[in-house]
This record gives structure tokens, C-alpha cells and sequence, in this order.
């Protein structure tokens, strides 16, 4: 998968060093429409003169902009991200004819290593998933090495890695990793503010649809195996829900289809609530932790020394 250059030449303008930068949002999560804007996360490090004083500064940073095209032809011949995920998803934008070498919208949002290490020890659905993302734009050893502290399972081969479900992973680590089933208490608060905000608009998009959907089905997911999982047509994968295509279909092909005038409002909400029971049930069966444990808070304050004291690697 091809990431746009432009996305590169941000990260390495940013006032800090990133341990990461990945893509979120519609991306991440399978269904970018045409409009959709570029959403990049990460962690950066703020230097040691910021962070031993009275006030620390920057521990988030943000930036929006809109990028220019490249005046080039290598440029204007690029595959964009959004074309490669609308052909894999059999998407209604099967071609780049609207995004080909434009403008590029983004923003970027970094948090310091010290506060998003914090934000893993916490019931923290969002960075997780940016943690996890497999829309890498900048990485780093120690981003590779933060991963496999936090969610020792994501780095196991088994297809189900919980303990008894070939869990293997944690044990070889010793670490329980920073993903707990108090986990699901993100993605059923997520889930129902999406819901009412689909309820309240008029007329009544795809969009908050699409992310109640998508927000039950990787809650429900990463309860029964421990692993991160944002994409919803590869959920459906599994969940095979026979209207997530067409609704899929309908965010891709822009804002002219967008709009669900004769959504089936009931059906909706009856999917909606035996979603949010489904998820509730993997939660009480669930073999996760309670709490992150001792070795695996001990294991992010070595890193996060050690990023602090003696800088890292770069990698992009």
C-alpha cells in the first residue's frame, strides 16, 4: 500500500521527533469517501530541557492544513491511498479520477511519549487503534517495541490468541499487555453517541451509521481475541452483516449518496442493540485482564526512559 509522499514530507516537518505517525479515521476504517481528509496520529518526543522544568508545553500538538499538489509528473501518475483501499474494498470508487495529484487535506495530532504511554494505561480505545494502525506513514524500532508490550497477542501467530484459544503470545512475554476488557466501555460510549447523532440529523447519513457498526464490531472483536482491529470490511469478514456492503458502497461513492432517506430505522436499531448485547456478552466471557499488570507498566517506564535518555532510531 502506497502512502503519499506529501504525508512523509509532514511528519518530518513536525517541530518534534515522532516515535510514529499512523492513519486513522475513515481510512483506517475502510470507508473513505472522495472528501475524505487525511487523519494522522502519533507520538512525539519532546526533548529532556521540556519535560524537567516546572511547565511542561506541546505534551499534544496539532496541525491542519491543506497540501498542494505536486507540480511533477511522477506526481500526477501516483496512486493515491484512497484508490488502492476503494479497489480492495470493491469500493464504488474504483478509480483516483477525483483525488489524482489534488490537493490534499489533513491534520495531524501528536501527543508526548509520556502522555500517550499514560493514555495506554487507560480504557483508551482511540489510541490503540492508532498504535496499532496498519497505515504506517513514519515508524520506528521503538514503535515496533511498543506494540509488542502493549499487545503481546497482535504479535502472535494464532488467528485466536487468547489463553485457550491459542494464547501463546503473552505467555512467551511475560507481559499482559495494556488492553483490558474495561476496554469495552469505550466502544459501547462510542457506539451510542454515534447512534444518537445518526438518530438526531435530518436527513439521516451513512457516516455515524457506518462508525456504530464499526465501533461494535471491533469492540466485540478485540474482546474475544485481543486484537485491534478498526477495519470494518475486514470485520464483516468475520461478522458477515449482509448490509455492510451496500452501506460501505454508499459512503464511498461521495456526499450525493450519503444520505439514508429510506433507512429502515427500526432494523437499524434492532441490529444496533443486539450488537451492543453480542459485545457485552464477549466482555463477561472475555479472558482479558482486569488491569494492565506490574511487568508490563514496568516494561513502557524502561522504554519511555530509555526514549527520553538516549533519543532512537529513525526509520520512515
Amino acid at each position: 500500500m502506497k502512502i503519499d509522499p506529501r504525508l512523509h514530507r509532514i511528519v518530518v516537518a513536525q517541530p518534534y521527533p515522532l516515535l510514529f505517525a499512523t492513519i486513522s479515521g475513515a481510512h483506517l476504517y475502510g470507508f473513505p469517501s472522495p472528501d475524505s481528509d487525511f487523519d494522522l496520529r502519533g507520538a512525539h518526543v519532546l526533548p529532556l530541557e521540556k519535560v524537567i522544568g516546572l511547565e511542561v508545553r506541546d505534551e499534544t500538538v496539532e496541525q491542519s492544513m491543506i497540501v498542494p499538489p505536486d507540480d511533477n509528473d511522477q506526481g500526477r501518475a501516483r496512486h493515491s491511498l484512497r484508490a488502492e483501499c476503494d479497489a480492495q474494498t470493491g469500493g464504488a470508487q474504483g478509480t483516483d479520477a477525483p483525488y489524482l495529484n489534488g490537493p490534499l487535506e489533513m491534520d495531524i495530532v501528536s501527543h508526548d511519549v509520556r502522555k500517550f504511554f499514560g493514555l495506554l494505561l487507560k480504557k483508551n480505545g482511540y489510541v490503540l487503534e492508532q498504535l496499532f494502525s496498519p497505515l504506517i506513514v513514519h515508524t520506528t524500532p521503538e514503535h515496533e517495541e511498543l506494540k509488542a508490550i502493549c499487545n503481546p497477542r497482535q504479535l502472535d501467530t494464532s488467528p485466536t490468541p487468547l489463553p485457550g484459544r491459542g494464547g501463546e503470545g503473552a505467555s512467551r512475554t511475560g507481559l499482559s499487555g495494556v488492553i483490558t476488557k474495561h476496554h469495552s466501555h469505550h466502544y459501547f460510549g462510542f457506539a451510542e453517541t454515534q447512534w444518537k447523532l445518526f438518530l438526531k440529523e435530518s436527513p439521516r447519513r451513512v457516516k455515524p451509521l457506518l462508525y456504530v457498526y464499526r465501533v461494535l464490531l471491533t469492540g466485540i472483536h478485540l474482546m474475544r481475541t485481543g486484537e485491534v482491529q478498526a477495519n470494518l470490511v475486514t470485520l464483516n469478514e468475520e461478522f458477515r452483516l449482509p448490509y455492510i456492503g451496500d452501506l460501505v458502497a454508499r459512503k464511498l461513492a461521495g456526499p450525493e449518496k450519503s444520505n439514508l432517506d429510506d433507512a429502515d430505522i427500526a432494523f437499524h436499531e434492532s441490529e444496533y442493540q443486539r450488537l451492543r448485547s453480542e459485545l457485552q456478552a464477549a466482555y463477561e466471557a472475555s479472558a482479558l485482564p482486569e488491569l494492565p499488570d506490574d511487568k508490563t507498566r514496568a516494561a513502557l517506564n524502561d522504554l519511555l526512559i530509555r526514549i527520553r535518555i538516549r533519543g532512537f532510531s529513525v526509520t520512515t
